[in-house]
Formats: structure tokens, C-alpha cells, sequence
């Protein structure tokens, strides 16, 4: 097998994978995976047009839904060229640079979803715990420097391990097990020494898969004393049914990260159409419902949506 290196990469290539043991049916898969991701764009761009649109919506609350409604629609169109072509046209290669650019989105924008959720967890606490100072706490200018400290995170994050990663000879097969370029998928692809690497992607685990949660938990436990020990019965259900759509949000994200991790520490010999489906649903699940979620659960979202649908028919 041969060797590729920095100076061999130009006329190096990946090759994907799209539904193992259903090639001959990609054509009739590729229906529901064009309405999720028409639902993913269509319900991200809705819920960023009606925040925009809707002057009462200019608090931090929806700023922050917007940053997350971005990261949807961006994770979205990260995956979406690779997955279509392949189940569309069979077009599986895919270049050493075009695979390392989609890397770094994929995994930017996976890091940003978990920030953007932990920002919103901020949110949740000071308007419940601390809701005399949230206008002078969670200022424009706050949240604006929020979102610049998240997207800088993501990217610090992200970029070691690409330039980690792209130093080191690729010489196995160039078969990828998923429809994207995921760092897991392409590390495995390597015969150099690959300690470093897995050290620092052990430490982004604990900065980010482990930190984030831990902090929203522990958010919510303060929220929780907080309501258990001042409000009425009346008060702690209309707390805890504002942050409803936080919370399943929460769940849409990290349990199918969980199952994925699981699922490549705990059972790397289970069918590859397990690792495919997981893969999948990790990365489809939280564009596709978050925009359903924040339209059902948030009343205001879902009266700017209906003003924004048949108010302006009428006009």
C-alpha cells in the first residue's frame, strides 16, 4: 500500500461510504434523506427569518436561538453535498483537501452546537435565578461577545486537530465507513504515530463533550433549587415549561452523541450499518428537530411564523 504524505496529497483521494448492504437502493433512501434535510433548511431559515423580522424577538433569548439556528442550517450543509451525491449520482471520491475542509466544519460546527446550547443554559438560569438583572447581565453587547467567544472555541478547537491529523502519511485504504469525513473515521486511515493525536482529541472530550454538559447540569441544578425553594406551585411550571425546548434540545444533541461514542469505544465490530445509522442520526437529528421543537414549544416563535405565512398573504 503506498504512502502519502504532504508532498503526494494533490493526487490523493478518499472514498466514502453510503448505506452499507443498500447500494442497489439509494435511489428510493435518498427520498427521506432529501426531506430531512429540506426540513433541516427550510425550519432553520424560518426561525432566523422570524427572529429577524419580529422586533419583540431582539432579546437574548432568540439571539441566542438564532446563533443555534445557524449552526443547524451550517452542520446541514456541511453534510448534505457529500451524502446526496453519493446516494444520487454513486460520486463516492472525494479529494484530500475537500475531505479535510468538510472535517472542519463538521466537527466546528458539532463543537458549536454543544456551546451555543450551554450559552442558552446561561440564559435559562439568570432569567429564572436572577431575573431583576437580566436586562443589564445578558446585554447586546454580551451577546454578541458570546457568540464571538463561541465561533473562536470551535475553531481553536478544530484547527490542531486537522493540522494534526493532515501532517501525517495516510499509506491504508482509502475507504471512509460514512458519507462524510468524520476525524474518527479518517485517523484510522493512518500508519504514522498517532499517540499525540489521540491525546489531544482526549482533551477536546473533556473541554468540550464533558465540560459543556457538566456545566448545563449544573446550571440546572441551581435553577431547580431556585424554583423548588422560592415559587409557588404555579410559578416552578411555567419556569420549567420555558425551558422545555432547552432541555430537548439537550437530549436531541447529546444522547445520539453518547450512543455514537458508545458505539466506536464499545462496539467497533458491530455491523457497519449500525456506525452508518448512529452517524446519522447524530448529525441530521438536531437540525432536523430543533427548528420543530422552538416552533411548537415557544409560543412567540410560533405566532412570528404565522404572521409571517398568512399575514402577508393577506396584505
Amino acid at each position: 500500500m503506498s504512502e502519502v504524505t504532504n508532498t503526494t496529497q494533490n493526487s490523493f483521494y478518499f472514498i466514502l461510504t453510503g448505506i452499507p448492504g443498500f447500494e442497489a437502493s439509494h435511489i428510493w433512501i435518498s427520498i427521506p434523506f432529501c426531506c430531512l434535510y429540506t426540513i433541516s433548511i427550510v425550519g432553520n431559515i424560518t426561525v432566523l427569518t422570524v427572529i429577524r423580522i419580529e422586533p419583540a424577538l431582539h432579546q437574548p433569548m432568540y439571539q441566542f436561538l438564532s446563533m443555534l439556528a445557524l449552526t443547524d442550517l451550517g452542520l446541514t450543509l456541511t453534510t448534505l453535498p457529500t451524502v446526496m451525491q453519493i446516494l444520487w449520482y454513486d460520486i463516492r471520491k472525494i479529494s484530500f483537501e475537500a475531505c479535510f475542509t468538510q472535517f472542519f466544519f463538521l466537527h466546528g460546527f458539532s463543537f458549536m452546537e454543544s456551546s451555543v446550547l450551554l450559552a442558552m443554559s446561561f440564559d435559562c438560569y439568570v432569567a429564572i435565578c436572577r431575573p431583576l438583572h437580566y436586562a443589564t447581565i445578558l446585554t447586546r453587547q454580551v451577546v454578541c461577545r458570546t457568540g464571538l467567544a463561541i465561533i473562536c472555541r470551535c475553531v481553536l478547537a478544530v484547527l490542531p486537530s486537522l493540522f494534526l491529523l493532515k501532517r501525517l502519511p495516510f499509506c491504508r485504504s482509502h475507504l471512509l465507513s460514512h458519507s462524510y469525513c468524520l476525524h474518527q473515521d479518517m485517523i484510522r486511515l493512518v500508519c504514522g504515530d498517532i499517540r499525540f493525536n489521540s491525546w489531544y482529541g482526549f482533551a477536546l472530550v473533556l473541554l468540550i463533550i464533558v465540560m459543556d454538559p457538566l456545566l448545563i447540569v449544573l446550571s440546572y441544578t441551581l435553577i431547580l433549587k431556585s424554583i423548588l425553594g422560592t415559587a409557588t406551585r404555579t410559578e416552578r411550571f411555567r419556569a420549567l415549561n420555558n425551558c422545555l425546548s432547552h432541555i430537548l434540545a439537550l437530549l436531541v444533541l447529546y444522547v445520539p452523541m453518547v450512543g455514537l461514542s458508545m458505539t466506536h469505544r464499545f462496539a467497533k465490530h458491530a455491523s457497519p450499518l449500525v456506525h452508518v445509522i448512529i452517524a446519522n442520526i447524530y448529525l441530521l437529528a438536531p437540525p432536523v428537530m430543533n427548528p420543530i421543537i422552538y416552533s411548537v414549544k415557544t409560543k412567540q416563535i410560533r405566532q412570528g411564523i404565522f404572521r409571517l405565512l398568512f399575514q402577508r398573504k393577506v396584505h
